[in-house]
């Protein structure tokens, strides 16, 4: 069963989602319909690809379905496993717990300029990459603790 936080995480990536098929719709429509391009379905266009990118890597993709290579992971014993994963998350959560503070710093920072169309604040457009760092961090805190008690390091990959 689901939590109550990633059925949320999911309303809204699915939300992000609907919104840039609309914008991308009105923008074809517009364009080669009536031979009317809109500048501000551009824009929004690319503010909600970043969004949904970044928001579906943080939130919605469990991490049993992004890219691995598992050539090396399935050939070792458990042991070497479990060492391999706690080594792997401290890296890279440790990298993303090390580049919040500079990233927020420059998110903050942007803060200032708007989009040229529609004027949003390009602290609004870089959000997300905070928000991806930042669960970058959980998860792999979350995935180091599983990897102590010997949880998730089988051999084949179940989907």
């Amino acid at each position: 069963m689901k939590s109550w936080f990633q059925k949320s995480a999911n309303v809204i990536g699915g939300g992000l989602f609907l919104t840039l098929f609309i914008v991308f719709v009105v923008q074809v429509t517009a364009r080669f319909g009536f031979n009317k391009p809109m500048a501000w379905t551009d824009e929004a266009a690319v503010i909600l690809y970043v969004w949904v990118i970044l928001w579906a890597a943080a939130f919605v993709v469990p991490e049993r379905e992004h890219v691995v290579f598992d050539l090396l992971w399935n050939s070792v014993s458990q042991r070497a496993r479990q060492v391999m994963q706690i080594v792997g998350n401290l890296l890279i959560g440790g990298l993303a717990l090390y580049s919040i503070p500079a990233s927020w710093d420059y998110v903050h920072f942007m803060a200032r300029e708007g989009t040229p169309v529609l004027g949003v604040s390009f602290m609004w457009v870089f959000l997300p990459f905070v928000l991806l760092l930042a669960a970058l961090v959980i998860r792999s805190a979350l995935a180091i603790w599983n990897a102590a008690l010997g949880i998730g390091l089988e051999a084949e990959l179940r989907i």
